[in-house]
């Protein structure tokens, strides 16, 4: 089995680890983290080092997976993964076997397909993007690069959907929509409707929020993961 290392030992690492432990293609040889993370293993798998020591770990041949999580921003996980990129890091990409993924599909480096999600026909999903557990992508649909498709969420036959993108659990989208850069879907929403660059939508049918688009759910703290 090829020796990898996690990038970032929050909620969603757990769920990366859960999804390679499930199949027999990758050997979990510990997590990165920040200098002052406070614990010392997840689930199991120590803590070996912070980005200083990525350098080390390449020259080593290890395999990296970028298993920090799109919340309220994903620019940590994007510069994380491009800075890896630069670096000619070995970005596999991870799939659960308990997903279902058509081989007429195409999966770029570094994303993960979590448990029970379906990735139809003539799908493609570009690099650095989370298919979280139970995402349905219906055929001939285009993911971008550094999108989340959180829990639950469906998306249709013949959607294109551009960079940075994040669709929140039980969304849905219809077919044939174009969904730009950098938009945020909240979860719940039913798109019917193109959305374009830089917007957050929500509500069924999805409508554009013009309350804060930089926080759709109002929330006044959030732990990252």
């Amino acid at each position: 089995m090829k020796k990898i290392l996690l990038i970032g030992g929050g909620g969603h690492c757990k769920s990366v680890i859960d999804v390679i432990e499930q199949g027999d293609l990758f050997s979990i040889m510990g997590i990165i983290e920040k200098v002052d993370f406070m614990e010392k293993e997840i689930l199991g798998y120590p803590i070996v080092g912070t980005d200083i020591d990525i350098p080390n770990f390449i020259s080593k041949g290890y395999a990296f997976h970028v298993a920090i999580g799109h919340l309220m921003s994903n620019d940590v996980r994007r510069i994380t993964y491009m800075n890896l990129k630069a670096s000619n890091a070995e970005l596999p990409v991870i799939v659960s076997p308990k997903a279902i993924v058509s081989k007429h599909a195409i999966i770029h480096s570094g994303t993960v397909i979590h448990h029970n999600a379906v990735i139809n026909a003539g799908v493609i999903v570009g690099e650095n993007s989370i298919i979280n557990t139970g995402a349905v992508i219906e055929h001939d649909t285009q993911i971008g690069n550094n999108c989340h498709v959180s829990t639950g969420a469906y998306i249709n036959g013949g959607v294109r959907m551009l960079d940075n993108t994040f669709i929140g659990s039980n969304a849905t989208i219809i077919q044939n929509l174009f969904i730009g850069n950098n938009c945020l879907i909240a979860a719940g929403s039913v798109v019917i409707r193109d959305v374009y660059d830089n917007k957050t939508v929500m509500g069924n049918p999805a409508k554009e929020n013009l309350i804060n688009e930089k926080d759709p759910y109002n929330s006044r703290s959030r732990r990252k993961s």
